[in-house]
């Protein structure tokens, strides 16, 4: 006979050590002992006997209980064992909650850590723990769909950062990618995101290229009062015209003083070959000058936060910024310009040596590249007299103005 809502609900324990059993068929029993009221099922699969829990009265109805039956029903019909898709299920539920787009993209960052420049490392580990880890990082990666993503990246899209939210959105990419590999995943969610985040403005790096204006900005630079690395860093920023993350990445092992050489080695460069920076006097003047406070550690510009981190990729833009200079008018990139231009404009310097200098690819007449100490003792010299002459322009000297522009 079958149960009814109000039995199982009055029924109580008579007592009895094994229990109370009620049947309510389809291998479907009440079982009540004293701790409580239990659904069970009998079921034979591959011959043997087994015993299905299907839950605990009330969280669990009679309505639900029957249907958790009918369910093992259809399973058994398909030849499939109920309790062994049932710890199956369970295994991977618990599978899933270890495995959060957190978790996975930690594994991730560790696994592909030596394939990428340190400065790239800390860069998408920010991104990743400021912009995506709040939101769904405690998330099964494996329950995650496209609107997940896209609502996160839509917050870095709304604050403006267009361009940082499709690096993000490329990020989180790779880690779906890496899970689809590992079985975490089934598939990378943000291919279905394509064209839905706005277009990046294509805009080129603000530069002061003209030399009296770079003067004053040297100028601005060496009165700037800020903290001792962020002063170093922005004195070198000039006369060393490397990209903002190298740097800020700079490492004390690179440098040799005395040889008044820094070698960067390929995994931190954009064309991934070693680079060699001929240090000017004054260079090596402001590196002893802060070599007391941070030579003990492994970047000459660590973070004010943490000195396991290098300086952060803001910082030389929020000094200039606070010196007057809107990115508009010029950015921690454009000291690059600004070198590419005077040098070859004003100093007559070669135009292949400057080029060799801003690590851009050059090649020999026979179309071969030419390798890291090519032209060094030329280079050297190059060096030497652009710090030179940015001291001049610092303090005031003439200068012969650019683009017909008077001085």
């Amino acid at each position: 006979m079958a149960l009814t809502d109000t039995f199982v609900k009055q029924t109580k324990h008579s007592g009895k050590p094994t229990g109370d059993k009620y049947t309510d068929g389809g291998g479907m029993y009440l079982l009540i002992k004293a701790g409580g009221k239990y659904w069970r099922m009998d079921y034979t699969h591959a011959d043997k006997r087994k015993t299905l829990a299907l839950g605990v009265y009330p969280a669990v109805s009679l309505a639900d209980a029957r249907k958790r039956r009918d369910k093992a029903r259809e399973l058994l019909a398909n030849e499939v064992d109920p309790g062994a898709a049932k710890r199956e299920a369970r295994q991977a539920r618990a599978g899933a909650a270890a495995n959060t787009f957190e978790a996975v993209a930690r594994h991730w960052l560790a696994k592909t850590a030596p394939i990428r420049a340190q400065g790239t490392q800390d860069n998408i580990t920010s991104w990743l723990e400021k912009d995506v880890f709040p939101f769904i990082g405690k998330m099964p990666i494996s329950t995650i769909g496209p609107r997940d993503v896209l609502a996160t990246v839509r917050k870095m899209e709304v604050r403006g950062a267009i361009d940082s939210a499709h690096r993000v959105k490329q990020i989180c990419g790779q880690v779906f990618r890496f899970a689809v590999a590992d079985g975490t995943a089934e598939r990378d969610v943000t291919a279905d995101l394509k064209g839905a985040l706005s277009a990046v403005p294509r805009t080129h790096f603000a530069a002061i290229t003209e030399p009296k204006q770079a003067g004053d900005l040297m100028r601005s630079i060496f009165n700037y009062s800020g903290h001792p690395c962020t002063v170093a860093a922005l004195k070198l920023n000039p006369m060393l015209f490397v990209r903002p993350g190298e740097l800020r990445t700079m490492e004390w092992a690179e440098i040799d003083l005395e040889a008044a050489e820094w070698r960067i080695p390929g995994s931190k460069m954009k064309m991934k070959n070693d680079h060699i920076v001929p240090l000017s006097t004054q260079a090596v003047e402001i590196l002893r000058s802060v070599q007391p406070i941070t030579g003990h550690g492994r970047y000459v510009f660590p973070s004010l936060r943490t000195g396991e981190r290098p300086m952060s990729e803001n910082t030389i833009n929020a000094a200039l910024r606070g010196m007057g200079y809107s990115k508009e008018v010029h950015s921690a990139h454009g000291f690059r310009a600004m070198a590419r231009t005077i040098m070859d404009e004003v100093l007559g310097e070669r135009v292949d040596l400057i080029e060799h200098q801003l690590a851009h690819a050059v090649k020999d007449p026979n179309g071969r590249a030419y390798n890291r100490t090519a032209h060094l003792p030329a280079r050297r010299k190059m060096m030497q007299k652009w710090a030179d002459y940015l001291d001049k322009l610092r303090m005031g000297a003439d200068v012969i103005p650019l683009h017909g522009q008077a001085a």
